[in-house]
């Protein structure tokens, strides 16, 4: 008796596959953010004061 071979997936395991891989880029991204937000990036030390009074009257 030979077996019959499906080559087809089944609804409920293709949909499975699905979520698993939704579930991981989430992680991924999760672990990006958290990462990214760890990293100290240069900021600006001086604080620019710009008067634009005189722009703003010339109009």
């Amino acid at each position: 008796m030979q077996l019959k071979y499906n080559r087809r997936p089944s609804l409920g395991s293709s949909v499975f596959k699905v979520l698993i891989k939704l579930f991981i880029l989430v992680i991924f991204f999760i672990i990006a953010i958290f990462l990214i937000e760890k990293v100290k990036f240069p900021s600006p030390e001086k604080k620019y004061d710009i008067d634009i009074t005189n722009e703003i009257k010339k109009l």
